[in-house]
């Protein structure tokens, strides 16, 4: 009976009942979308740096050289050469050291020459197909297998740079000989192929048109470059030790992703707190005009509750009326807000996947989080009922029909 009448009594006014609900639903919608982004977000970074000591690169901003170099999100800092890292990669120090060469992409996707081992860091292993071998063979990531719709046996060419609109190189042509499985990572987003693919491509002086495969072994060396090191230590000594011998002995540098991502998280955790204590907030606001309603419509309705009294409501019966009220617009603001947060978090997804290559998933649930906000968003409405619920147990039935 009293949630039936609660629930009727919660359309009474249904213009601030909506209200009420829109409020509660844009601070519930925000700290949703925050929660989880926060969540998906330091996990991505934490698992793409796993196993990753230092990052041997150019010269310049080492954060820049952690997010070209780990993640595939900014613009290298430049090339070094790959005889003078070759010489640290073999330190007696390192226990493995992924060469990585930068060069061009295929329709936003970027083509990195590297190692197989780079694939294994990530816990991938080629799905379809097999391991590239020769000269400008590729091994597909699986997202970009499955958005391009390419195969095991495709051909194509690749354009100079970054942009999806640079120059394209046809005197050579890539072909896919294997697809990756599906890690999660950022290696998922990448096209694979060797380090001489790379020096291959870019050396048309050396390299007639058409001749689309060569060995390893039939492009020197000497005087190549590369754009960066993934290094693992013996022991993490190397971590200590490195980078200030490496700017003191050479021209490159050598950042620590671990030292960098937390410097990104501290400045991140500034936006996202600040966003935060907005959408708290507007749900402090909601609250507020919960109260409002429910103590603006106490006054038309004292009435009807004094009425409901003489015909046996109990004092508490009637208090428990008023906070249902409140707590099923929290309820409905939360459930709604929930949905909203999902849905902006998909929006966000579709966005960054295209720009950065990194995407969220807006059907995780973080429910120790989120249960704390549904706690949250019910004290709310017990704390907007808590005064006009007294007021109704306080009511007064000779004098409220007597001024009837």
């Amino acid at each position: 009976m009293i949630g039936k009448l609660a629930w009727r009594n919660t359309w009474f006014k249904p213009l601030n009942t909506a209200l009420s609900i829109l409020l509660l639903m844009s601070s519930v919608a925000i700290i949703t979308v925050l929660i989880l982004l926060q969540k998906q977000f330091e996990e991505q970074f934490s698992s793409n740096a796993d196993d990753i000591d230092l990052v041997l690169g150019a010269q310049g901003s080492p954060l820049q050289l952690v997010l070209s170099a780990v993640y595939q999100m900014d613009a290298p800092t430049g090339n070094i050469d790959y005889s003078e890292a070759k010489t640290w990669m073999q330190n007696p120090f390192v226990k493995s050291a992924i060469p990585l060469a930068y060069g061009d992409n295929y329709l936003g996707f970027k083509i990195l020459g590297t190692t197989p081992a780079y694939l294994s860091k990530f816990g991938g292993t080629v799905e379809k197909g097999t391991m590239f071998s020769n000269t400008f063979e590729v091994v597909l990531g699986s997202e970009i297998a499955h958005k391009l719709n390419l195969k095991v046996g495709d051909t194509f060419f690749g354009a100079h740079g970054d942009a999806k609109e640079g120059e394209k190189h046809e005197e050579s042509s890539y072909k896919v000989v294997g697809i990756a499985s599906k890690t999660g990572k950022v290696v998922d987003n990448l096209i694979l192929s060797n380090i001489q693919s790379v020096w291959a491509m870019h050396d048309v002086h050396e390299h007639e048109q058409g001749e689309e495969h060569h060995t390893e072994e039939m492009i020197s060396e000497d005087g190549k470059e590369i754009t960066a090191v993934l290094i693992k230590f013996r022991n993490k000594m190397g971590i200590v030790l490195w980078p200030r011998m490496i700017a003191q002995n050479t021209k490159m540098q050598a950042a620590s992703p671990a030292i960098e991502i937390n410097r990104l998280f501290t400045l991140f955790g500034i936006g996202l707190d600040a966003l935060q204590y907005l959408a708290y907030g507007i749900m402090l606001i909601s609250g507020i005009s919960i109260f409002i309603a429910l103590f603006n419509t106490l006054k038309e309705r004292k009435y009807e509750f004094a009425l409901l009294r003489i015909q046996g409501a109990s004092r508490i019966q009637l208090l428990r009326v008023v906070v249902v009220e409140s707590l099923i617009l929290c309820v409905m603001g939360f459930i709604f807000g929930t949905i909203l947060g999902r849905i902006a978090l998909w929006f966000i997804s579709k966005s960054s996947d295209q720009d950065f290559k990194i995407a969220f998933n807006p059907l995780e649930f973080v429910w120790q989080k989120e249960g704390i906000l549904f706690l949250v968003t019910l004290s709310v409405g017990f704390l907007a009922a808590l005064i006009p619920a007294v007021k109704a147990y306080r009511l007064n039935i000779s004098k409220t029909l007597s001024h009837a």
